[in-house]
């Protein structure tokens, strides 16, 4: 009974090293088989179609400008004051009026230099009446020539006196130094004002300027009569200006060179102090070929783009790039009207690669 015991034991360790030997080799067979079938059911088939959008190339005009931001600046602005002290005896003009050259604005009192006006002119029509008299006599040879010399000399410096006082007469009137719009008043009737007193503010802002700042890389590009199109948030359509003056220098601090613009402004929609958003056009192209920036790759060896080639196959071009803007680049060589170049899908065609295209505008 033992001996048959130890035979079966015996035997069920062999057959297990047996399965033990032959299970791996059955394993890959099976792989082997299962990878054959496979490899029997994926035969040659049909290259994917890519697609893509592409854009259909055209002459167009080239603007060659840049995205900075200005200031709007009075075509004329003074705080007015007075050019002497005195007492304000009138004031003759509005808060926010608008008045042209040279409308009297305000009045100091002038009593004593209208007094001393009023005492030369009699002093001045009496050595005038002496001097004809005198005139008379010289020519008749009663008086001699230095005697009429002293009355004409009398006559000329009441003369000059008078002029004096009259200059400062006009200085107690203030008027308008130029057509514009009157601020806030600082100063009432009654009161005694110095020349250091300001009395208001007085802009002109039609036109109006703007002005503004470009990289010192542009300065060569700066010449005066060049466009600008600025607005904000109060114009939100753009207005045309053009830049009349600029500074002979560059900024050191900034690297920048700073400009002038120029633009009507009737219905008086900016104002001084204003911030504007300037598109300053730096010079124009025309016929220019202009492709997306998207649709340009980078290489070592310069710039490539995809075109839709013959039977709707993707093909390469190598070209040469101009001015860049916002979302375009000029292509300068390598494309010709007519051309479709991709947009999308640049990084996934090849040379031969069949595309679907839709065209966009």
């Amino acid at each position: 009974m033992k001996n048959q015991t130890k035979i079966i034991l015996i035997v069920g360790i062999i057959l297990i090293v047996i399965a033990a030997f032959l299970y791996p080799r059955l394993d890959n067979r099976n792989s082997n088989g299962a990878a054959s079938v496979a490899a029997a059911g994926a035969g040659p088939g049909a290259p994917t179609v890519l697609p893509v959008k592409v854009v259909k190339i055209q002459k167009e005009t080239l603007r060659n400008q840049l995205s900075v931001t200005g200031t709007i600046l009075p075509n004329e602005s003074v705080d007015l004051r007075t050019e002497v002290s005195g007492l304000v005896t009138r004031i003759t003009f509005d808060e926010g009026q608008y008045v042209t050259k040279g409308t009297p604005l305000l009045y100091l009192n002038d009593d004593e230099l209208q007094a001393q006006h009023q005492r030369l002119e009699y002093t001045q029509k009496l050595f005038e009446s002496q001097e004809n008299r005198q005139k008379q006599l010289l020519a008749r040879e009663a008086i001699s020539q230095e005697e009429y010399d002293i009355v004409l000399n009398q006559y000329n410096t009441t003369l000059s006196d008078l002029k004096l006082v009259e200059a400062q007469l006009a200085k107690t009137i203030v008027r308008a130094p130029f057509n514009g719009i009157l601020g806030l008043r600082q100063v009432s009737e009654g009161s005694v004002i110095s020349t250091n007193d300001i009395i208001a503010n007085f802009v002109n802002i039609d036109p109006i300027k703007i002005e503004f700042s470009i990289p010192e890389r542009y300065a060569s590009q700066v010449t005066a009569g060049s466009e600008i199109f600025f607005s904000n948030e109060a114009a939100q359509e753009e207005v045309v200006g053009k830049v009349y003056a600029f500074e002979n220098q560059i900024d050191a601090a900034t690297r920048t060179l700073k400009l002038r613009a120029e633009s009507p402004n009737k219905g008086r929609k900016f104002l001084p102090g204003m911030f504007v958003r300037i598109r300053f056009v730096l010079g124009e192209t025309e016929d220019a070929l202009m492709v997306p920036s998207e649709s340009v790759i980078p290489e070592l060896q310069g710039y490539k783009v995809f075109v839709v080639g013959a039977d709707n196959k993707a093909e390469e071009r190598s070209v040469e790039i101009g001015t860049r803007t916002d979302t375009h680049v000029q292509i300068t060589s390598g494309l010709e009207v007519g051309d479709l170049v991709l947009t999308t899908g640049v990084l996934q065609a090849r040379t031969g690669s069949p595309v679907e295209f839709t065209q966009i505008n």
